[in-house]
């Protein structure tokens, strides 16, 4: 018999594989990279992914989070736990910092800040003059992310074009940039929602606790359900019901987290990973198309979004 034993990789397998190989073909060519961390599902499995490349040694890049201000303080403190736990250095830079230096302008005080993320990432980027970001998008989640490369170019005003990107052939990455340039690495671009939830499954990974179905108080606005009186940590509360409006306490969770203006939960009972696997495979709406309300409306363009610099 065969001292080599046939192993059958899974397709998890496959994809975690090929999320290390990006991960370190980053790490080898280049000089700055800055993997960016929200403590969202899909940069928590980006954190294990780093850590089986990687590990026993440090990260060789520092962690980095683009916060609104008005984001999900559960996902913000899970953010700073799961950092900490790690040993892992977090950089945080806010859009409330460029609303200070005037680089961000909003049209109203409630408008969605998720958008003007962009300003507060290319400002960060020129700060510590990183030539690579790290990311956890996914082609699955809307039809601009659908034509990223798994290493996308960014000129030096931190643009991206989608014409204008490098082939990628036989997986063989390109991330080399002149001064100013940078690159978008998306070592989980294969994975879908299912992909994620089941590896999270899998790796038995920690998530903040509004990923899983609880009561919330919410009101219906404009077709979605929308959570109101959000408490953030500095006290301030988002998101007051308007006039007329009737609210109900509703079980529900979030697919995806973000600003909370335009983040919207799905009713659901869901309450383990086991059971959000299973409601992942029945829907028929997309990640994004149910939650994300600013990816609903033209002016919102991901595609637009992501030419002027959003991720």
């Amino acid at each position: 018999m065969s001292a080599f034993t046939k192993q059958t990789l899974s397709h998890l397998d496959w994809l975690e594989a090929e999320a290390i190989h990006i991960m370190r073909e980053v790490a080898g060519q280049c000089e700055r990279p800055v993997l960016l961390f929200s403590g969202g599902k899909d940069s928590i499995c980006m954190l294990r992914i780093a850590e089986k490349a990687f590990r026993p040694g440090k990260f060789p890049f520092p962690l980095m989070h683009i916060d609104t201000g008005h984001n999900y303080r559960e996902v913000v403190d899970f953010r700073d736990r799961r950092a900490a736990e790690l040993g892992e250095r977090l950089i945080v830079r806010s859009v409330e910092d460029s609303m200070k230096r005037g680089t961000v302008v909003l049209k109203s005080a409630d408008e969605s800040r998720n958008k003007h993320q962009a300003v507060t990432l290319l400002e960060a980027i020129a700060e510590f003059e990183f030539d690579c970001c790290i990311g956890g998008a996914r082609r699955d989640e809307e039809k601009a992310r659908a034509k990223e490369r798994v290493m996308s170019f960014r000129d030096e005003f931190g643009q991206w074009d989608p014409k204008n990107q490098r082939p990628e052939l036989w997986s063989l990455y390109n991330a080399r940039v002149h001064k100013g340039e940078n690159i978008r690495a998306f070592p989980i671009s294969n994975w879908t929602e299912m992909d994620v939830w089941q590896y999270i499954e899998r790796e038995q990974l920690e998530l903040p606790s509004i990923y899983f179905a609880h009561q919330r108080p919410v009101v219906m606005r404009g077709g979605a359900i929308m959570p109101v009186n959000v408490t953030l940590a500095s006290g301030e509360v988002l998101n007051q019901p308007k006039a007329g409006e009737e609210i109900i306490d509703l079980q529900v969770r979030f697919r995806t987290v973000g600003d909370i203006p335009c983040t919207a939960p799905v009713p659901s009972d869901a309450d383990t990973v086991e059971k959000i696997v299973v409601e992942t495979a029945s829907t028929t709406i997309t990640e994004r198309g149910a939650t994300r309300l600013d990816d609903q409306t033209s002016e919102a363009s991901m595609e637009q979004r992501k030419k002027e610099g959003y991720f």
